[in-house]
């Protein structure tokens, strides 16, 4: 995941934010999508639900490394997508790379956990689109029922891809970035750091879907629209 250099400037939250939605309906390269405050997009044509940067097993690769972490962070990301499977009735999950963190977190807790999971969505294809994690990771194994694929992977119009590409043909859905936005509340000086959603004219870059990542806080560009999460709600920027 890159990291910043130079702080982005801070941005002023919307006053109506409070009442923004859970999820947020748009076009892109001329198809309706629906952004979802829990960090995916699902595009109800092609009856998919993308996500980017899961990262299982992330913490069980720190705690080989000698690191103490809680346990139970897998059991919330795979809830987290089985909540979204059954909320959009998706009969397809594209992973956008990075859906294993390392080889070190691929332990007996993680696979048993998955495979349980895995049999709850048997209806279900799962596609992964290789990122620089799961290079280190390896694929999944084959139990598991992940097609795995190389990027871009095209889904027409979308092309699937783990880094953030701008395509000269078709409209890229990206990861790799886990971007995130510094907002300032009105008039109170309180500063939050959250996740969002890039979209740009020939792509766009979804937040990192894992609860245990980190972000890298970004400047959106001219012509790109920033859809910032807070919580369970989603909430769109001023268009740079």
């Amino acid at each position: 995941m890159p990291i910043a250099r130079d702080p982005p400037p801070t941005v002023a939250a919307p006053a109506a934010a409070q009442r923004s939605p859970a999820t947020w309906t748009t076009s892109l390269a001329g198809e309706r999508v629906e952004l979802q405050a829990d960090r995916a997009l699902y595009w109800p044509a092609g009856e998919t639900l993308f996500v980017a940067d899961v990262h299982l097993g992330k913490a069980a690769a720190f705690r080989a490394g000698g690191i103490a972490l809680p346990r139970g962070g897998t059991q919330a990301d795979l809830a987290r997508l089985a909540a979204l499977i059954a909320r959009t009735r998706a009969r397809r999950l594209v992973v956008l790379g990075d859906f294993l963190h390392a080889a070190a977190g691929r332990v007996a807790a993680l696979d048993a956990a998955f495979l349980a999971w895995r049999a709850a969505h048997a209806n279900v294809a799962l596609t992964l689109v290789r990122g620089n994690h799961d290079d280190h990771a390896g694929d999944p194994p084959p139990s598991w029922g992940v097609d795995v694929v190389a990027a871009p992977h095209a889904l027409a119009p979308f092309l699937a891809c783990h880094e953030p590409v701008t395509p000269r043909t078709g409209y890229a859905l990206c990861g790799h970035m886990h971007p995130g936005v510094s907002l300032q509340g009105r008039g109170t000086g309180d500063h939050a750091r959250l996740p969002c959603f890039v979209l740009g004219r020939r792509r766009a870059i979804l937040p990192a879907f894992g609860g245990f990542t980190g972000l890298a806080l970004i400047a959106g560009a001219r012509g790109e629209r920033i859809v910032a999460i807070a919580g369970s709600q989603l909430f769109p920027l001023p268009e740079a």
